[in-house]
């Protein structure tokens, strides 16, 4: 049997189905995180009307486009650049920082260490303990910054465990981090899944802080990973500068661009996602908090990960026993300090998450 660990994430469900003889099709994917919702409804609408587009060069400066992203994080559009999904972003940062040693807060996504390595650098990991529920421990965090740390990067809120840090708690890692001259770099794939998203987000900070770069994208709360648009907010004018001399012109492509200007300013769509989410997250929660059998951390995100209590059963066994019913959720682990006892899905349709957690049940 193929490990889970290593071969099945969100993404795969083409060797899910080759695996277990389930066609992709009918697979709900709980470990994707992408908004149940679907794609946008104003882009359905309206982006065949703009095929024609395609017939031109984008712009290269993206202008139009990184003014509607900077109307929606309530940013200077001039502090926004845009990439290729947020993953080349990513890398373009940490080439760009060339970290020596960078210390990674985790269990967290395995791309930031993937692209440090490729660098030639170093990471370390600060550990979230199971035992503080996988809230991020300050003072301890300080101790952990010393001054041969070049990059402190962070997830908020953090996959796979949902959790997440203040704003207030944020400065003061900033201010620590400048002090030893460090530089820090802020996922925020899934803050706007948050219950209050516009507190939580680090945004604001990029005003008065030049030693932070914030990094978004539009694949799990707009459902549109096929489109690889992914965008980043900072206030260091000098980095924006190098990483557009060091990024690919036109890496975005024109319908990918325009649909990024209609989704962002589809208030419909964004209110009945953080309606949906809101109000499943806590119903969701309600029913687990009643299972003897696992153990729920609080969850900011649109996923929630969980601890399965006994002692006979393993995330590879509840994976197992719920992709037999079309129904995908995470083995958590493949991800670093998790055990075989983790697995992590994702808030999706009433229905749908009522079979997952009866499902689940049948089971533990």
């Amino acid at each position: 049997m193929l490990e889970q660990k290593e071969h099945f994430h969100g993404s795969d469900l083409e060797k899910i189905e080759k695996h277990f003889g389930i066609k992709k099709e009918d697979i709900i994917s709980f470990s994707a995180n992408v908004n149940p919702l679907g794609t946008s409804f104003r882009l359905r609408e309206e982006l065949s009307s703009h095929i024609d587009a395609i017939t031109t060069y984008p712009d290269r400066e993206y202008t139009s486009l990184r003014q509607a992203i900077g109307k929606y994080v309530r940013a200077d559009f001039r502090n926004v650049i845009v990439g290729n999904g947020s993953t080349e972003l990513i890398s373009l940062v940490i080439k760009l920082i060339a970290p020596k040693k960078a210390l990674i807060i985790g269990p967290t996504y395995s791309e930031y260490e993937h692209e440090i390595s490729l660098g030639g650098g170093r990471s370390h990991f600060f550990r979230l303990r199971e035992e503080e529920g996988f809230q991020l421990n300050e003072d301890a965090l300080f101790q952990a910054l010393t001054p041969d740390t070049d990059l402190l990067v962070l997830c908020n809120p953090n996959n796979p465990t949902s959790s997440q840090i203040s704003r207030k708690t944020m400065r003061n890692i900033l201010d620590c981090c400048k002090e030893k001259g460090i530089f820090v770099m802020v996922d925020e794939t899934y803050v706007e899944f948050s219950e209050n998203s516009r507190e939580i987000t680090s945004i604001p900070l990029t005003e008065y802080y030049n030693n932070i770069i914030i990094l978004r994208g539009i694949s799990k709360f707009f459902a549109a990973p096929g489109l690889r648009l992914g965008y980043a907010i900072c206030g260091n004018t000098g980095l924006l500068h190098k990483m557009e001399q060091f990024k690919n012109p036109w890496t975005i492509n024109s319908l990918a661009a325009i649909a990024g200007e209609i989704m962002f300013q589809d208030t419909f769509y964004i209110h009945q996602t953080i309606q949906l989410i809101s109000s499943e997250r806590k119903r969701i929660c309600d029913l687990l908090a009643d299972c003897p059998s696992v153990k729920y951390y609080e969850p900011h995100a649109n996923f929630v990960l969980l601890r399965i209590l006994g002692e006979d059963i393993t995330s590879e066994d509840l994976f197992v026993h719920t992709i037999r019913k079309g129904l995908m959720i995470r083995d958590c682990s493949s991800f670093p300090f998790l055990d075989n006892k983790y697995v992590r899905f994702c808030f999706m349709r009433p229905e749908d998450n009522d079979a997952l957690v009866n499902a689940m049940l049948e089971i533990l």
